[in-house]
């Protein structure tokens, strides 16, 4: 399984005691593969370091570029292809780069993907992706 993980569920599988957490758990033991790119690498650490400290965000970013399991990849063309928060198509780019999955995400602006036939973008919320976890 190949995914793109918003920074928002990724937030949400951080805190030891989260319901969320077997996402985290999941990704360092290797059970998915996670498409990355630079410039979600740097939303990460810049909203981690707000909702934390600079070392968490850098302990973070190094565990995740340590990982076997990580694709790392570069976006050459910008598809565009969600509006109300243009912000967002760095996850759209990174997941079409990369032949992800889908996104896993519950940033409600994604949703336009779903009525997008090409490039087709999946997108699962963070509780239906922790079910396909633990199935």
């Amino acid at each position: 399984m190949i995914v793109v993980l918003d920074i928002n569920a990724l937030l949400v599988s951080i805190p030891q005691k989260s319901i969320f957490r077997p996402i985290l758990d999941a990704l360092i033991s290797g059970k998915f593969q996670l498409v990355l790119s630079n410039d979600i690498l740097s939303e990460y650490i810049e909203v981690i370091e707000r909702k934390a400290n600079i070392v968490v965000a850098n302990n973070i970013a190094e565990m995740l570029l340590s990982l076997d399991n990580l694709n790392k990849v570069e976006v050459y063309f910008e598809w565009n292809l969600i509006d109300k928060d243009p912000d967002d198509n760095k996850y759209v780019d990174a997941a079409i780069v990369g032949s992800a999955d889908f996104i896993v995400t519950n940033d409600q602006h994604f949703k336009v993907l779903n009525s997008v036939d090409f490039p087709k973008v999946n997108i699962v919320s963070v509780a239906e992706f922790l079910e396909m976890l633990t199935k």
